[in-house]
């Protein structure tokens, strides 16, 4: 009896651009790759899309890097360079055009641009139909061309997605794209695929404004021969007003939240509820996340930004947290926002505190500010209202009061009868 082969390992990529921060949309994508690929035993690779050389700089790749490191979001292999690739993306746009699949076009822009403006004019389709698409090769000249893709012309592409269902989009409505330009060097378009193809990525996890995209991505596949991926386009994060996520509602790089006192964990816990659920649970742990985590999980709407859910949520992992976890989230916390270490005596009378404090606070800076009378050193600076309250009294009964604390145990009852 012949066996059922086994589905290949489950592989997903996260992709971004270096062009600034790692935004808290690009980190829930990143999130929900790395769930779903490290709940199931798979892989989870890092691609930075690096080919517009004019924005993309090294100190964007490394806020990034941090940003998926705070987070803990680990990935496997090396960090994959898309520009370092331009020649393996240059070999599969000629091995379209030796296949059929794609033409050499010699159309200048002022031509294609003459097309539309007449094309505008007369009320059709601006969308560009080369004349060269169909040439014999011995009319070729000898001058700079572009190779595009052979799209269909009639008939439709079907995307179908995990998470927005099955996707028509008719074929008349494709141009015959370029996937590689005059100076030689790759398109987006073209370079996503053979990426995503080279390193066996099977789920293409992302936002849905890369859903058309999808269905010129899917032909470059089909010219290739080669296994289409798992589609699944994730809604986008709106604000609160129901708009989508901008400067205008606050804070937007990952770093930002790290600075504003957001544990990791708790981090990670609100942003896979941005858009996907498990029943009713608001709050849970990494590894029930791991374990619940699925495509169909995923709502068709856009998910509201919402900082107190991110604050209730935060303060439930702190209360959860172990205390030696709390303390190490507040050392991350004051490095990255350049204040002072603590010193040992610091972290030993934070420690023994911290399971009244834990419970007390929201976030780190809430936390530490609850925390002073552990952290301040001795003896205090009082102010004026504190001197004028230690009058002779209240210095009497202090006198009285001090050696039972001292030698006293610092359970609530005990205290209350000193």
């Amino acid at each position: 009896m012949s066996q059922t082969p086994s589905p290949p390992p489950v592989v997903t990529r996260f992709a971004p651009s270096p062009t600034g921060y790692l935004h808290i949309g690009g980190a829930r994508t990143a999130l929900f790759n790395w769930l779903y690929a490290r709940g199931r035993g798979g892989k989870f690779l890092l691609r930075i899309e690096d080919t517009d050389r004019a924005r993309s700089t090294p100190q964007a790749t490394a806020a990034i890097l941090k940003g998926m490191d705070w987070l803990g979001l680990d990935h496997d292999g090396e960090v994959v360079s898309q520009f370092e690739r331009a020649d393996r993306h240059a070999e599969v746009a000629h091995d379209m055009l030796a296949n059929g699949h794609a033409y050499k076009c010699f159309a200048t822009q002022e031509e294609i641009q003459a097309f539309r403006e007449a094309a505008r004019a007369e009320g059709k389709s601006t969308l560009y139909r080369s004349p060269w698409r169909d040439a014999d090769p011995a009319s070729h000249p000898d001058a700079p061309y572009v190779i595009r893709l052979k799209a269909p012309r009639d008939g439709v592409t079907e995307i179908h997605d995990e998470v927005q269902g099955k996707v028509t989009i008719r074929n008349d409505q494709l141009d015959d794209m370029i996937c590689l330009r005059s100076d030689g060097t790759p398109t987006y378009m073209l370079a996503v695929v053979v990426d995503d193809h080279d390193m066996g990525v099977t789920h293409v996890i992302r936002g849905d404004d890369h859903l058309n995209n999808a269905a010129r991505q899917t032909l470059v596949y089909q010219a290739m021969g080669w296994a289409l991926p798992v589609w699944a386009h994730i809604p986008l994060i709106h604000g609160p007003d129901g708009k989508k996520l901008s400067k205008r509602h606050g804070a937007l790089g990952v770093e930002e939240y790290q600075a504003m006192g957001y544990p990791a964990q708790a981090m990670r816990n609100y942003l896979a509820r941005l858009g996907w659920s498990h029943g009713d649970d608001e709050v849970f742990t990494d590894a029930q996340a791991l374990e619940w985590f699925d495509l169909s999980g995923i709502g068709k709407s856009p998910a509201r930004f919402d900082f107190k859910k991110l604050d209730n949520i935060s303060g439930q992992h702190l209360a959860m947290m172990e205390d030696a976890a709390v303390l190490a989230a507040i050392e991350g916390f004051l490095a990255a926002t350049d204040q002072p270490a603590l010193q040992s005596q610091q972290k030993e009378t934070l420690t023994a505190a911290m399971y009244c404090l834990k419970t007390a606070a929201k976030t780190l800076p809430q936390l530490i500010e609850k925390a002073r009378f552990a952290l301040v050193s001795r003896p205090l600076d009082r102010d004026e209202k504190a001197d004028r309250a230690l009058d002779d009294v209240s210095r009497s009964i202090l006198k009285e009061l001090t050696p039972q604390l001292q030698n006293g145990s610092w359970d609530r009852d005990t205290l209350e009868g000193c």
